[in-house]
């Protein structure tokens, strides 16, 4: 492990002025559950600053607001899992933070982490993404806000800047018409890095109809996107299984397009077909805040789970 500094900070405020004062050589440590991997590995990218953020606690914690939902970046994976509010409102997110890790990394790894490591697999962020989450970002020179979609540059890289600190994750409360689930395919049945994911989220009218369609796989594209083409399929139409046959097949074809065919196509290509009927599928059932399970294959212990 390379040697660096330590500083704790315990409000937002001392977090940018760290921030403005240390800029790039700095490192945030919330959860530290890739962090602390890394320092250990002692990469050449390691931090000259660590900057210890998990006392703030303006920045932790779920709370209804209006017609928003707004989660503290500090918010832990178990307590995503465990929040009544989302259960009612949002399960699909609690259905991926329940999908991440052991017991012991959802314990200390943290929605804001997740999100700002950028990593491909990352869990959460497909369900945000479908769900219309903005972010927040804040300096000492004031604060910003852009959809989630679009923070993403990258694999591992972000939009914000040096000095910018993730404060606040924000959504609309979905409407009585909304149905939603979440997917998760890995190599095993517990602490699986997700090899593929998908999150749905539909609005239905009155007519039974689709009103609405959003649909974010995860592991799939260079960085997080709505199929838009997919979605289109959808819309106007009555849910069924051989209209979300067709969408899955068309997630499938701009995945390849966006990314070629390469090794791991052999999975996904199928994984798509077969698996996205699944949570189309349960996003029309009207039982959709109960924990769901795919039509076949060997289920994981949390039920949304699939081994390859």
């Amino acid at each position: 492990m390379k040697p660096f500094e330590y500083i704790a900070v315990h409000t937002i405020a001392e977090a940018c002025d760290a921030l403005a004062a240390h800029g790039a050589e700095t490192r945030l440590l919330a959860g530290g559950t890739d962090l602390l991997i890394e320092l250990r590995r002692g990469s050449k990218k390691a931090p000259r600053v660590v900057l210890d953020i998990s006392g703030v606690a303006e920045m932790a914690g779920i709370a209804e607001s209006g017609a928003h939902i707004t989660l503290g970046p500090l918010t832990t994976h178990a307590e995503l899992a465990r929040s009544e509010l989302l259960r009612e409102f949002a399960p699909l997110l609690g259905e991926a933070a329940a999908a991440i890790g052991s017991p012991q990394i959802r314990a200390r790894g943290t929605v804001g982490g997740n999100i700002m490591n950028a990593a491909a697999c990352a869990d959460t962020v497909p369900p945000l993404i479908a769900l219309g989450a903005t972010v927040a970002l804040q300096s000492k020179a004031g604060c910003r806000e852009l959809a989630l979609a679009d923070l993403f540059v990258k694999p591992y890289q972000t939009r914000a800047n040096a000095d910018e600190l993730l404060t606040a994750v924000r959504f609309p409360k979905p409407g009585p018409g909304a149905r939603s689930a979440f997917i998760k395919l890995g190599r095993r049945n517990a602490l699986a890095i997700s090899r593929l994911s998908v999150a749905a989220m539909l609005e239905l009218g009155k007519d039974g109809r689709i009103t609405e369609a959003r649909i974010v796989p995860g592991a799939a594209f260079p960085t997080w996107q709505r199929v838009t083409e997919a979605e289109r399929l959808l819309l106007g139409e009555m849910p069924g299984e051989p209209l979300f046959a067709s969408a899955g097949r068309k997630v499938s074809e701009e995945m390849i397009k966006a990314t070629g065919r390469r090794w791991s196509t052999e999975y996904k290509e199928p994984g798509y077909l077969r698996h996205h009927q699944w949570p189309a599928a349960h996003a029309h059932s009207p039982r959709q805040h109960e924990p769901a399970r795919p039509p076949a294959g060997p289920p994981g212990p949390l039920g949304h789970q699939v081994r390859l």
